[in-house]
């Protein structure tokens, strides 16, 4: 099996993405509490907690005995934070039409499916 296709990488590749996102939660909190939904209330700290379950699942995805709760607890994670994905390019296109960097954000709409398909295939592959 090629190196490229060995899920135990991708576990790696991944938990490690997750944990440097979760970590930037903390430290750049104002950078995701702008693209929270409206309708949800106490923006940072679900900005927190949610960076905080992006570095638990991230370092759960590289121990073995953790992986099943890490990549399903990541893809409900993935999948909770998809409307504020959409919040987002709701909000700049409202605000400035459609640039490239609305259309960047149109487009990052679809990789949320394919990062849940990404964690699912690394922590259920052998």
């Amino acid at each position: 099996m090629s190196i490229f296709l060995d899920p135990q990488l991708h576990r790696y590749l991944i938990g490690s993405l997750f944990v440097i996102v979760g970590v930037l939660h903390f430290l750049k909190p104002d950078l995701f509490m702008r693209i929270m939904p409206n309708y949800l209330p106490w923006h940072k700290p679900l900005v927190l907690v949610s960076g905080f379950f992006e570095i638990a699942g991230g370092i759960g995805l590289m121990i073995p005995a953790l992986l099943p709760y890490a990549s399903w607890g990541l893809i409900l994670l993935l999948l909770s934070v998809l409307p504020a994905n959409i919040e987002m390019f709701r909000k700049y296109h409202k605000r400035q039409g459609f640039t490239f960097f609305v259309l960047a954000l149109l487009l990052r709409l679809p990789l949320q499916f394919v990062l849940i398909w990404w964690v699912y295939w690394a922590g259920s592959a052998s």
